[in-house]
């Protein structure tokens, strides 16, 4: 999974930022993303809820790759 894969989700309408908003709909999520530079805590939520997660850039530049206007540390894409 890649930037590539969430932009995609993003034009869908199937993308989710943050980690309440990951934990929440963890039953429906095809892939969960974190940023490099991710707080310790939200990690270990993560895998307190057992979601397996694969690890980007930092929040900056996630921020500017996917255009966003915002910086999230989790990114979760909806089957």
């Amino acid at each position: 999974m890649s930037i590539k894969e969430i932009k995609e989700a993003i034009d869908k309408k199937k993308a989710l930022f943050g980690i309440k908003q990951c934990i929440k709909s963890k039953k429906v999520l095809g892939g969960v993303f974190i940023c490099k530079d991710t707080r310790d805590e939200v990690v270990d939520m993560l895998e307190n809820a057992k979601i397996e997660f694969s690890v980007l850039k930092d929040k900056k530049e996630m921020s500017k790759e996917l255009n966003l206007d915002f910086l999230s540390e989790v990114f979760s894409i909806k089957k």
